[in-house]
């Protein structure tokens, strides 16, 4: 049935709705009706003119209704329409995207064992690598405890075709971390011989400074005695002239130099007692700069670590924009970070990620 087929308004049906409901579909029936209504003019001066005219246009309103019902209908069929084609589409989608991932199961299994795998090999390698760049970063004892364990690693076939660089890797770790050991303990040796240079040239000094001070003070001592000793023979010499008054002056000569030998024995010891303090403080200062140089090794070892895993953060960001920006170009999450991977790995020729 096509646009120009003529339809009665009796004949309007579910199965002819299609072709009759579309552009200029209706006009028929408005002309046919349109035609009955206008071919005759009826007296509206007369009673039967008037229910004539009453007649038509009640004919008219029957005629619209007789069009309007079944295509009110056929609209409402017509909205249901999409909610079916949703339904029926969004179930087909669901079962396809399922089969799809069905069929693909075997694949996705088998890629996330073999990542795995890559994975579990190339950790064996990194951990070469980095114990290997960080060498000269640590104390002599810490880098052997890090040979006995990279010689302690197994490489062999179980690391398939990651064998060969493993060993690469291994031979290259050893290389640098016995180089460090030896640049370590050269440079330890020599510290710890420094040290004991200092050590000894400190005591040294202060037996210096000890002898010297007691040599001062049994010189000192010596001249007081030898001063007591000649004004006592100055006043037997006079004792004659006055004897009472040389007495005297012999007896208060006496004291004086009693005195003054033990105010010298006191002053003597008092620099004895000065020259240890002096030491004291000098060990303290020594023994505080060896503090504030553990410190601020420490402090290097952890500015360091943190610039480490500051590193890490930065490529794993760079790493997922990367990512984002495969998928959003239309790539598979799972390829995307397949692809992610190989680049990061510098598995893929002509092709890195700048970080």
């Amino acid at each position: 049935m096509n646009a120009q087929t003529k339809v009665a308004l009796e004949d309007i049906s579910e199965e002819n709705a299609p072709a009759i409901y579309v552009a200029g579909g209706l006009s028929q029936f408005f002309d046919a009706v349109k035609a009955e209504v206008t071919t005759e003019v009826p007296d509206v001066s007369t009673r039967k003119g008037r229910e004539r005219i009453a007649s038509l246009a009640a004919k008219v309103s029957k005629s619209k209704t007789a069009v309007e019902k079944p295509g009110r209908d056929y609209l409402r069929k017509l909205k249901e329409m999409p909610k079916v084609v949703e339904a029926e589409l969004r179930e087909f989608v669901t079962a396809m995207d399922a089969l799809r991932d069905e069929t693909r199961q075997p694949l996705t299994e088998w890629q996330a064992a073999e990542d795995a795998r890559i994975d579990s090999h190339q950790a064996v390698i990194d951990e070469l690598n980095e114990r290997g760049a960080e060498a000269g970063t640590y104390t002599a004892d810490y880098v052997r405890g890090s040979i006995a364990t990279v010689e302690a690693m197994i490489i062999d076939e179980n690391l398939e075709e990651f064998e060969a660089e493993a060993h690469r890797a291994k031979e290259k770790a050893l290389t640098a971390l016995r180089a460090a050991l030896a640049a370590r303990e050269k440079q330890e040796a020599e510290q710890a011989e420094l040290e004991e240079l200092r050590r000894k040239q400190a005591e040294q000094e202060q037996k210096d400074r000890e002898a010297r001070i007691a040599q001062e003070a049994a010189d000192q001592a010596r001249r007081d005695a030898e001063a007591a000793s000649q004004a006592e023979r100055d006043a037997a010499a006079n004792r004659e002239r006055d004897l009472q008054l040389q007495a005297e002056r012999a007896e208060r000569e006496r004291l004086e130099g009693e005195q003054r030998a033990a105010q010298a024995a006191q002053e003597a010891q008092a620099r004895l007692e000065q020259a240890q303090r002096d030491a004291d403080a000098r060990a303290e200062q020594a023994a505080e700069r060896e503090r504030q140089r553990q410190a601020a090794e420490q402090q290097r070892i952890a500015d360091e670590a943190a610039a480490r895993e500051a590193d890490v953060a930065h490529k794993k960001a760079v790493n997922n924009e990367a990512l984002a920006a495969f998928i959003a170009g239309g790539m598979p999450e799972d390829c995307a970070k397949q692809a992610v991977t190989l680049i990061a790995k510098r598995l893929i020729p002509n092709i890195s990620i700048t970080y």
